[in-house]
């Protein structure tokens, strides 16, 4: 996650333009912060789909803006925190992602969003791939590639890290301190973290991102990670410096191909 700078471009989220899958229809649904850019396979795709998720989306936001009334630490907090009696499900899997990760709950709120809502289109769809600023939750019977956007790096939308079907449903989550309007205390171009739930994932990047100051701390992130339960791989970039650990195939990014998808 990124701290506040001069990234407007980004905020607009104009990458999401740059890969598209053509076997998916595509869509967007915006609730306060949180701006989902969601694709399923063609078959599924209706209007009454995306009123639905529009309608699980208002529903998930109130159980936790309801909880964070309550409980206003849980918003505030950059360590893990615990939780109050009767706290909602999605709440108790921020807590749990933000205690194995060593942060705040937010930190893991986009991930845990997304695959909320991916976990309810499992019901209606055969191909799901959700983007929340950043994160991914994929559910795929198709080989898939995830274009890593890394600001100025020269690694950004030029490499896309390879998804299994065996491998789903996944999570790719990344984390940026050069990126984007949410806070990082690191300055990684992108930490990004290949796992499940994707709450975890969530927390792990904005860990991994905050451990990376300079491409000297690329090690540390790596072996903070691959310590973590859960997580199956780790891709971390600063300046035109990569390193990586884990499931983590790598490919190179071909403009417009037909099964790519945008990070």
């Amino acid at each position: 996650m990124a701290d506040n700078k001069n990234t407007s471009k980004y905020v607009k989220r104009d990458y999401r333009l740059l890969h598209t899958a053509s076997d998916l229809c595509y869509f967007n649904i915006k609730v306060k912060e949180s701006d989902l850019a969601i694709g399923v396979d063609t078959e599924s795709y209706s209007d009454s789909l995306v009123a639905f998720c529009e309608k699980e989306l208002f529903k998930v936001r109130g159980d936790i803006e309801s909880y964070i009334s309550l409980h206003p630490e849980f918003k505030s907090s950059l360590v893990p925190s615990e939780l109050l009696p009767g706290a909602p499900a999605i709440g108790v899997e921020m807590a749990k992602a933000a205690r194995q990760a060593g942060v705040g709950p937010m930190a893991a709120v986009a991930g845990a969003v997304a695959e909320y809502i991916g976990k309810k289109l499992n019901n209606y769809t055969r191909e799901v791939i959700i983007e929340n600023g950043g994160d991914i939750y994929i559910n795929s019977s198709r080989d898939r590639k995830i274009a890593v956007f890394a600001g100025n790096s020269s690694f950004s939308n030029k490499i896309a890290i390879q998804v299994k079907p065996r491998e789903c449903p996944l999570s790719i989550c990344t984390s940026s301190g050069t990126v984007g309007h949410s806070l990082s205390f690191g300055k990684a171009d992108a930490a990004v973290i290949k796992g499940r739930p994707a709450a975890l994932a969530d927390a792990v990047a904005t860990m991994a991102g905050n451990l990376v100051k300079s491409k000297a701390d690329l090690i540390k992130a790596i072996d903070y990670a691959k310590a973590i339960p859960g997580v199956s791989g780790i891709l971390v970039i600063k300046d035109d410096n990569i390193a990586a650990w884990g499931e983590i195939e790598i490919t190179p990014v071909a403009r417009r191909n037909t099964n790519e998808s945008s990070q």
